[in-house]
């Protein structure tokens, strides 16, 4: 038997695959859920996050982040593309203020409710 950390989508699993005279592996023997780990991409350190969250309004893909950490944007400045149901909806600043932090990064899928930025404005 051999176990492997696999991550899917930024949440853990620790896998056990259990090898059959055939070389090939069976299905695995038991999987069960570890504590979610951030992913590698471009999102906010911690003690980073501003005192505005500006969120997902709904489910969907990131498409395309057009903000960066440090950038000052307006109301109504567009922070990142959200694609739900086929369609492409910017998310976007509601106040005046300074990125403080991105905390989603182009392809990852967020649920209503997710911080795709923080601001300090």
């Amino acid at each position: 038997m051999k176990r492997y950390n696999i991550t899917v989508n930024g949440t853990a699993y620790d896998v056990t695959v259990e090898e059959t005279e055939g070389g090939a592996p069976a299905a695995p023997a038991a999987v069960k859920a570890a504590a979610p780990k951030p992913a590698a991409a471009p999102k906010a350190a911690a003690g980073t996050a501003g005192n505005v969250k500006i969120s997902a309004p709904m489910p969907g893909t990131i498409v395309e982040v057009k903000a960066k950490v440090g950038d000052t944007v307006k109301n109504g400045t567009v922070i990142a593309v959200l694609e739900a149901m086929k369609m492409e909806n910017d998310v976007v600043a509601d106040r005046d203020g300074t990125i403080a932090s991105i905390n989603v990064s182009k392809g990852e899928s967020v649920s209503t409710g997710s911080v795709i930025a923080t601001l300090n404005a």
